[in-house]
């Protein structure tokens, strides 16, 4: 298989793997490989995947099982009263429904359990797994949880083998089914993303923007045509996605790390997205003299602050050479046509449901005048707007501008232009004004008293993010080095330049990064809100351990604490 795979990648000179389906590149590749034709070839082939198939099969129904104190159970029709009475004492509060889930298992009415080496094995594999589960803080949700991801499980899938050789992941199994039915969701729909954790080097750092880059610029590379790229993005992006999250949940990385991992995925998805795009618009319309674009995050992405549940706030910026200047293909378009295609475009490559889902949801109202505004802003058109016509909140929100895709010349030009804007003396009582009269109606829409809605409650991320920018906006004439598009780094240079005072800092520090670390578990386990009362036990755990506090009891009273003392700085320091 090595020497096939090196004659493929000679034939081309590029890293693929993959066997091409052309007959005359096929033959060509059999004889390469020291075959007189195709079919000596591919009947090779076929023997040595059969030989590697049976050796695969046999190693893992042969590792055995460590010793387990689950007792023997027996789920029959009438299930035995000492199996119930079993389950009980390892923590399950209805035996009932777990006996009934596994029954269903045994029966084989799962495509994952139909066949009977896979009932066998689970038969054997099931006081572990039983075990497993009650070892997480609520045992009954971790099996009923995985009882739904068995119905979406594929035929053929040896999850139980999987596990069984793998003590680690079945613990990891084990506490994501019982804290983040998001990600639980996503194993069932995908239960072969379990295969990446088990990478010996998964519980290392997270991959570096250089890696990043080679994994999704190789997946794309072996698209066939545009959409096949399109769904390539969304397979890849999901795999990375969900490992970060595992990461978060395994407490590998912080919610710090987690934030710029997810951030780094987009940009790199955005840039390998926005070349694509480029190459189907230059195909159909040609070039335009002189013509780029770039591609400006806003909002989380700008600020490297992105969760599992986040979407990308963007606005695009291009250039070209000429006033009246039109692109050189066939179906030529003037330059403001053009790129306002490239913008639905790469909108839609981001966004649009294929075959693979939806990568991100993508929101541009941040671009120059608004959702009514065009969707694309010439270079010129975006430095005038920004100097001359942009609202207050414009320039806030500008504070967290970050260039993520484009030509170095273009990039230069965007960021020179948004110091420039950002460092211009302000009126700082005028300024002021504008935030508490925003925040305001922030208010009056979407006000809460919930303390869990960590966004809109008062002293929560809105009024602590107003405070980082206000402050950043108000004191960058003479002090440009306070600004920065991470919130917690935003209001460190602040307190670095003395703007804080010690007592601010070490109150509004801590709370970025507990903001943070709250957010991020929130949207990494749940599709809906938080309700403490009703959340799993293992979840409050979860937040706890992820905050620093040795419980969720310890962990309420601090965000109380931090929400008011947050809420009262806002008061004091806008002003």
């Amino acid at each position: 298989m090595r020497r096939v795979e090196n004659r493929i990648q000679m034939v081309g000179d590029q890293q693929t793997h993959i066997i091409p389906a052309e007959q005359r590149e096929l033959d060509r590749l059999a004889r390469l490989c020291g075959f007189a034709d195709t079919d000596a070839f591919g009947d090779a082939l076929l023997a040595r995947f059969r030989c590697v198939e049976r050796h695969y099969g046999a190693l893992f129904e042969k590792i055995p099982l460590p010793p387990s104190s689950v007792p023997g159970l027996v789920f029959g029709d009438e299930a035995d009263p000492e199996t119930r009475a079993a389950l009980e004492d390892l923590g399950f509060e209805n035996p009932r429904a777990a006996i009934e889930a596994i029954k269903a298992w045994q029966a084989g009415r799962y495509p994952a359990t139909r066949s009977a080496k896979a009932r066998e094995r689970l038969i054997e594999f099931l006081p572990h797994l039983l075990e497993a589960f009650s070892r997480t803080a609520q045992p009954d949700l971790a099996l009923s949880t995985f009882d739904k991801v068995m119905a979406n499980m594929p035929a053929g899938l040896p999850l139980f083998s999987l596990l069984a050789a793998n003590p680690s992941l079945l613990r990891l199994v084990a506490d994501i089914m019982g804290t983040a039915p998001r990600l639980a969701k996503i194993i069932g729909r995908r239960p072969r993303l379990l295969d990446a954790v088990l990478d010996p080097g998964f519980f290392g750092d997270t991959p570096t923007k250089a890696q990043l880059k080679e994994v999704v610029g190789g997946a794309l590379a072996l698209a066939t045509h545009y959409e096949d790229a399109l769904d390539r993005a969304r397979i890849v992006g999901r795999e990375q996605s969900f490992l970060i999250g595992v990461r978060v949940i395994s407490g590998t990385i912080s919610a710090g790390q987690a934030g710029e991992a997810y951030a780094a995925l987009a940009d790199t998805l955005i840039q390998a997205l926005s070349d694509r795009v480029s190459d189907e618009l230059t195909a159909q319309h040609g070039h335009l003299p002189n013509g780029m674009a770039a591609v400006l995050a806003m909002g989380k992405l700008g600020g490297e602050e992105m969760t599992a549940a986040s979407d990308l706030d963007l606005i695009t910026v291009y250039d070209y050479a000429g006033q009246d200047a039109k692109s050189d293909g066939e179906r030529s378009l003037p330059g403001p046509q053009y790129y306002t295609r490239f913008t639905q475009r790469l909108i839609a490559a981001l966004s649009a449901q294929t075959s693979e889902g939806a990568l991100y949801e993508v929101d541009m109202r941040l671009r120059p005048s608004g959702s009514q505004g065009p969707v694309a802003t010439k270079l010129s058109g975006f430095i005038d707007y920004q100097e001359r016509s942009a609202w207050i909140w414009e320039h806030l929100a500008l504070t967290r501008a970050r260039v993520v895709s484009g030509p170095e010349a273009m990039r230069e030009a965007i960021e020179t232009s948004i110091r420039s804007v950002l460092t211009r003396p302000r009126d700082r009582t005028a300024v002021a004004g504008e935030v508490h009269e925003m925040r305001r109606k922030i208010a009056a829409e979407k006000g809460t008293e919930d303390i869990w809605d960590l966004k809109q409650v008062r002293g929560g991320i809105v009024d602590l993010e107003f405070i980082a920018q206000y402050l950043q906006l108000v004191n960058a004439a003479e002090r440009p080095d306070v600004l920065d598009q991470n919130t917690e780094a935003g209001l460190t240079k602040l307190a670095e330049a003395g703007i804080l005072d010690r007592a601010d800092a070490e109150l509004l520090i801590p709370a970025a990064r507990l903001y943070q670390s709250l957010t991020q578990i929130l949207r990494l386990c749940l599709e809906q809100g938080f309700d403490a009362n009703d959340a799993p036990q293992a979840l409050r755990e979860l937040l706890a351990r992820s905050a620093d506090m040795p419980d969720f009891a310890t962990l309420e009273a601090t965000l109380k604490e931090t929400l008011s003392g947050v809420h009262n700085a806002f008061n004091r320091l806008v002003a």
